[in-house]
């Protein structure tokens, strides 16, 4: 049975966060939802627009089996509306896997997810989260979290890791050629 990823954006987005994990889930044939605060397009903070498959008011968190949130600018957003941090609870609870890259994982503090737990973050993110590590991607029971773009690619492996397996991000790695 096919795993199902939701990844939750809104307008500014970090692209390369959103798209390189995506795009990595959907070679190893995991199915992703992307959703947005609001229906219809949304821009990236380097201006890509994106047309997501539903707005969030449209998702069913028992059909997934991830939630994966990219960060950017938009995160201030995302948590203003506060949907996203209360699906987050709703995953930990259920015993789901929460992943979370750059700002990101400030979701996950307000969703009261990182005490106790090994996470890292954008360090423009530290002095809110400092507790933060400096290591490209951090697994820490039901959290996977990275710095930013720049480990965008080490953080899409993780999830396909865990979703798919070993033969999976060898498969997938060989056919980018990572």
């Amino acid at each position: 049975m096919p795993k199902h990823v939701l990844c939750v954006i809104t307008d500014g987005f970090e692209e390369i966060e959103t798209i390189t994990p995506v795009d990595l889930l959907r070679r190893a044939e995991i199915q992703v939802t992307i959703a947005s605060l609001q229906a219809g397009p949304v821009t990236g903070r380097c201006g890509v627009r994106l047309v997501p498959d539903v707005a969030l008011e449209e998702v069913k968190p028992e059909a997934y089996d991830l939630l994966f949130l990219p960060g950017g600018p938009g995160v201030g957003e995302i948590r203003r509306d506060g949907r996203a941090a209360s699906l987050a609870k709703e995953f930990h609870e259920d015993g789901k896997k929460i992943a979370a890259i750059c700002a990101a994982p400030l979701i996950l503090h307000d969703a009261g997810l990182l005490d106790g737990r090994r996470f890292t973050s954008h360090s423009s993110t530290w002095e809110e989260l400092p507790d933060a590590e400096d290591e490209r991607v951090v697994e820490d029971g039901l959290l996977i979290t990275s710095r930013g773009a720049g480990t965008a690619l080490d953080f899409g492996f993780a999830l396909v890791e865990y979703l798919a397996g070993e033969a999976a991000v060898d498969e997938v790695s060989e056919a980018i050629m990572a």
